[in-house]
């Protein structure tokens, strides 16, 4: 006898309730991690006074470390927890971490207050991993796979994302600029505290999905405990790892590029080698040995300059040595071996890598551009002064407006054979984020030395790049479901995610080149003009390049036996799905 059989013939507008749990858990919490991201710039600078290149740096590596954490959320939540334990989990951690925001104290580096701020940080870090790789997939678990209202089952569940996050923007980022952090951080906290409550409450509309596979080794006792309460508190302690990481940023930096180069390596030899030839053991012996002498040699060259950049005069040789022997290898496996699955992993990896370079730019509105709004921007409108955080919902906004007109014009542009290829879009994304920048520069310079910029200009770049997210986000993770083989889904959305991590990384970086010595809004200007026309110069590039990429991705020959993304055409931001992108797919 089905328990649920009652629930099930209850809906709303035609879906299952469950749904709505999820959408409202999701919004809220979308709510507090947005609000609070559009104050913690503002929050580093004036409350903890730390300079705008420090306050950047840590920014990016806190926004990085968000990105990353749902690879080991959702490996747990796969292998034991189950979905909704683990989404549970991370909202308690999240409201923990969002309260724990609103203690501020006196301020200053030297306050004992600041502590408490890192403890929160960490919180905040630990509890997205469980929660975002995990909830989007209980969408897909309510909904036979065959089933026709999958698809916009997601298109609902990512608006709910994308207002969370303009409404996170808007409140918190007002009442935090306005009457006190502790208000809009409390505001953040409140958000996340609902979700909690309406996801617990909502329990039984779930109707027993996203449950843990394996019970009873979640029963199982080891020293006197269960192992779910040892599953419970290795992410206590992982908060005490994330409290010294996002203190030394260096090591975070390093780090993420150490494991993300480990990474592709990875990925490269199971294209090189088991792909081609089924699996290690039959692929050709001196070329796998050269191949992992050439890996081995290309992590510790790495690894010595990114970890210890005071040798990097020794590691940077020998990384490129490793590299010209992985080089070496690899041209002559494509030589001797035609492979069409190797191929796409090729091309999902240049596309990958070419992602980087887009959210580096385009994540400086919560750094470098939120901090220009506030000091260099006339932000009258209607005669109010708007809180420059408030500008930050500007994106969500137009997703919620624009993703419907993408998603009509790719359908009408399809249907006449004019649609871009995908590595085009990509093209298209890195020119539009670069043109972004040039546009507010522009702005910047005809209001005149001393001037200040026009409030229309915020709203043009955050509407160029937001264009252009469109162009990238939801048509990435489309290729990176259709060009990876089943057996590798799980390992390249992860590889996705690695790279979302390292943009936001890199971006941090980028948003203190523009507060150093001698910083003032002409040297923001500075580096928004080099780095607009690197991107628009990366994006000619690409454009050139496409062919080859499409070429690479063999979509003559490619199966559509694998269903599209359920609601990728409303997809904003690079981790909305979860890494169980097999559970996300829409009616074949």
């Amino acid at each position: 006898m089905n328990p649920y059989a009652a629930e099930e013939k209850k809906t709303i507008l035609g879906h299952p309730r469950g749904l709505f749990v999820l959408f409202f858990a999701e919004m809220w919490e979308r709510f507090s991690y947005y609000g609070m991201r559009a104050l913690l710039i503002f929050y580093l600078v004036q409350h903890w006074m730390y300079s705008d290149s420090e306050a950047s740096v840590i920014y990016g590596a806190y926004t990085a470390l968000v990105y990353i954490a749902p690879v080991v959320g959702g490996y747990l939540a796969d292998r034991y927890l189950g979905q909704r334990k683990a989404v549970v989990f991370g909202a308690v951690l999240l409201t923990f971490g969002h309260f724990l925001m609103a203690f501020e104290g006196d301020g200053g580096q030297s306050a004992a207050e600041i502590n408490i701020f890192w403890l929160a940080l960490s919180f905040i870090i630990v509890g997205s991993g469980f929660l975002k790789a995990n909830i989007s997939v209980m969408v897909g678990q309510l909904y036979p796979r065959t089933d026709i209202r999958r698809d916009p089952a997601y298109t609902i569940f990512y608006m709910g994302i994308n207002l969370g996050a303009a409404l996170g923007a808007l409140i918190a980022g007002y009442l935090g600029q306005t009457y006190g952090w502790a208000w809009g951080f409390g505001a953040a906290g409140v958000g996340m505290l609902l979700g909690l409550i309406v996801f617990v409450l909502g329990k039984p509309l779930l109707m027993g999905r996203g449950e843990s596979q394996n019970p009873d080794v979640l029963a199982r006792r080891l020293g006197g405990f269960k192992f779910e309460w040892l599953l419970y508190l290795a992410g206590i302690c992982a908060v005490g790892v994330v409290w010294w990481l996002v203190q030394n940023q260096a090591f975070v930096g390093g780090l993420l590029g150490l494991v993300g180069v480990s990474l592709v390596l990875y990925v490269l030899a199971i294209a090189i080698f088991k792909l081609p030839y089924d699996s290690f053991g039959q692929a050709p012996r001196r070329a796998l040995m050269l191949y992992a002498a050439g890996a081995a040699i290309s992590v510790l060259g790495s690894g010595i300059s990114w970890l210890a950049p005071e040798y990097s005069r020794v590691g940077l040789p020998i990384a490129v040595a490793g590299a010209v022997l992985l080089m070496g290898v690899i041209i002559h496996q494509f030589v001797t071996r035609r492979d069409e699955p190797r191929d796409r992993i090729f091309a999902a990896l240049i596309l990958i890598v070419g992602s980087i370079l887009f959210w580096a730019l385009f994540e400086q509105a919560g750094a470098s551009l939120n901090l220009f709004t506030d000091r260099s921007v006339d932000r009258q409108i209607f005669g109010w002064d708007v809180p420059a955080s408030m500008f930050q919902s500007l994106n969500s906004i137009y997703i919620i407006l624009l993703a419907p007109v993408f998603a009509m014009l790719w359908l009408w542009l399809g249907r006449r054979g004019w649609e871009p290829s995908t590595p085009l879009k990509f093209a298209l994304a890195v020119i539009q984020v670069g043109l972004g920048f040039l546009i507010l520069v522009w702005g910047a310079n005809s209001a005149g030395p001393g001037q200040m910029t026009p409030v229309l200009f915020i709203f043009l770049i955050y509407l160029v790049h937001t264009m252009g997210e469109l162009c990238l986000s939801p048509v990435g993770l489309s290729a990176m479901n259709r060009l990876a083989p089943a057996h590798m889904a799980s390992l390249i959305m992860g590889t996705w995610f690695f790279a979302s991590a390292t943009g936001n990384f890199t971006a941090g970086l980028i948003s203190a080149a523009t507060g150093g010595e001698g910083a003032g809004p002409e040297r923001v200007l500075e580096v928004y003009s080099k780095v607009g026309w690197l991107a628009v110069g990366v994006g000619i590039l690409m454009i050139l390049v496409a062919p080859l990429i499409r070429r690479l991705m063999h979509l003559d020959t490619l199966k559509d036996d694998v269903p599209p993304l359920a609601g990728e055409k409303a997809i904003g931001e690079p981790i909305a799905p979860g890494l169980r992108i097999d559970e996300e797919r829409r009616l074949p």
